[in-house]
């Protein structure tokens, strides 16, 4: 059967006036109940004697009486509030049902309610003790050995100590108090918290990065969805299927690339939750006054969470190339009519994939002079006395880029205008750098080169001698790794120059330059490497 108490809620008990628990209730003859204090202090305050609640009024002012069986009722019902609960540290004086503890004291031993606490706040001997937030293992706040409150930390054993003890064991020991030493591992932990937070806004800006590649992969997709058709559409009843497959397969890619973007978010979320509820707890300790509690959980506090993700993983916001380029290749074959339109999309598509290329000194023949931002190669004629390192061309006037690849796709593209010889193409991080150099796929360069200001050749063991309808002024070229492919392209004519297809990669492969000699003026313009930034974005537009 459910006992009258636990039917009562405190909101039965709340005087209308002061909105607080009954203190002396007194009735009015309405029969309604308010503090006695409240009720006079109304009727003082207003000409007319009437229930601040209902608005009766009453002729002559009521003579108030304490309701004892009301208070005796609200003085149980507080009573019953402060009965200690799940989780609370019960008073260890009270007997019968237990009371909750307001404080700890470190002297008596003892956790007290509010009502066997009072000898503490007024006896003199009592005043002194040192009393603390209720604690449920008072005892470990207390020295086993001298049964006095632990009050030091001892910097040398790195443990709580009370004052005993440091005129025994600890007594040369740099010992200092509790409120000392949790101030600094407060100082530490707040170090802690605040890299705790940065991790936080390095999960959210790498959240925010890869919401923008999904958007811009969308981009992208449209885009290159709207040449494919301009393709297709120009072509009759068997290119329908190849284009619709095609379509088809990049929106899946789309939707591959939005579904591991959503796991990638949730798990970053997920970790965002533990480091804010770590972010909380060392705010709760740091706020703490428990400073033993504060100094047994240290160690723990003080390391970071550990998370799943680093801050570099990323979303590739482009669409593969592959698909595209082989579908293409394949209708070049069928269509010899659309066979110009095929390199100048592919190129669209393998602008996606530009990366920023630089020079490396180090590298660089004692004859070529390099621009200061290192995109400029020339022949010098002159020898410049640069230390013979190990990776540097001492007979070749050849240098490498700065940047090496061992996975992936990426494309640059160089500036030949006003040349009569130059090599251009990439290499292989183990190549021969001393002495007289062969240039073959062999030999681990996949090149193609100028000679004579007309003859153009693909270094491919045998050489391919190449046929161009025009000069090129600028060379793009293209490499991806895994399919073992190397592409050359005419960038001003939109037009495919050669590949090197179904090769092996092993090692991490460099782009390659050479000059060439300056040939008595005739061969002294510069390789220059251009900046595709924005210059890739405005032609991706066109």
């Amino acid at each position: 059967m459910t006992s009258s108490s636990s039917l009562l809620s405190e909101d039965q008990f709340l005087c209308s006036v002061c909105l607080d628990v009954f203190t002396d209730p007194v009735s009015t003859p309405c029969g309604h109940s308010f503090c006695v204090t409240c009720l006079n202090e109304h009727w003082n305050s207003t000409q007319h004697c009437q229930c601040p609640l209902c608005k009766e009024q009453f002729n002559t002012r009521p003579e108030l009486k304490i309701n004892t069986i009301l208070r005796e009722v609200v003085d149980h019902f507080k009573k019953k509030g402060d009965l200690v609960k799940p989780g609370e540290v019960s008073c260890d004086v009270c007997t019968g049902e237990k009371l909750k503890a307001v404080k700890s004291c470190l002297d008596c031993g003892l956790s007290y309610c509010e009502t066997h606490l009072e000898p503490h706040k007024i006896k003199a001997k009592l005043k002194k003790h040192k009393l603390m937030d209720p604690v449920e293992n008072l005892e470990d706040y207390i020295c086993q050995k001298h049964d006095r409150p632990l009050e030091l930390f001892c910097r040398d054993d790195q443990t709580c100590v009370c004052q005993f003890c440091t005129e025994g064991d600890h007594k040369t020991h740099n010992t200092v108090p509790l409120e000392e030493e949790n101030e600094e591992r407060k100082s530490q932990l707040g170090k802690t918290q605040t890299e705790v937070q940065h991790m936080i806004q390095d999960k959210l800006k790498k959240i925010k990065e890869i919401k923008h590649s999904v958007e811009l992969s969308k981009t992208n997709t449209e885009r290159q969805i709207a040449d494919s058709v301009k393709v297709f559409s120009s072509l009759i009843g068997c290119i329908e299927r190849s284009r619709a497959e095609l379509i088809g397969l990049m929106k899946e890619k789309q939707k591959a690339a939005e579904r591991q973007a959503e796991g990638l978010i949730k798990e970053l979320e997920q970790e965002i939750t533990e480091l804010k509820r770590r972010d909380t707890e060392l705010e709760q300790l740091s706020h703490s006054e428990d400073h033993l509690h504060l100094l047994q959980v240290y160690p723990k506090m003080s390391r970071l969470p550990h998370t799943t993700h680093s801050t570099d993983i990323s979303i590739d916001p482009h669409l593969r190339v592959d698909s595209l380029r082989k579908t293409l290749e394949q209708l070049e074959k069928k269509f010899p009519n659309e066979k110009e339109k095929v390199p100048a999309i592919l190129l669209k598509c393998i602008l996606f994939y530009s990366v920023d290329v630089t020079l490396d000194p180090d590298t660089a023949h004692p004859k070529l002079i390099l621009s200061d931002d290192g995109k400029q190669v020339e022949h010098g004629n002159t020898r410049q006395n640069f230390p013979d390192n190990p990776e540097r061309f001492d007979r070749c006037p050849c240098v490498l880029g700065k940047e090496g690849f061992s996975s992936g796709r990426f494309y640059y593209e160089v500036e030949v205008r006003g040349k009569t010889a130059w090599d251009l193409g990439v290499a292989r991080e183990s190549i021969n750098r001393k002495g007289k150099i062969t240039l073959s796929p062999e030999d681990g360069h996949w090149t193609i080169y100028l000679r004579n200001g007309d003859e153009y050749e693909a270094l491919a063991d045998p050489d391919v001698l190449l046929s161009l309808r025009q000069k090129p002024q600028t060379v793009g070229v293209f490499v991806d790794y895994e399919e073992g492919l190397v592409s050359f392209y005419d960038v001003e004519a939109s037009s495919h120059i050669y590949s090197f297809t179904a090769q092996s990669f092993t090692e991490k492969l460099y782009p390659y330059f050479s000059p060439c000699n300056n040939d008595e003026g005739k061969n002294s313009a510069p390789l220059v490497i251009s900046t595709l930034k924005y210059y890739s974005h405005s032609r991706l537009l066109k």
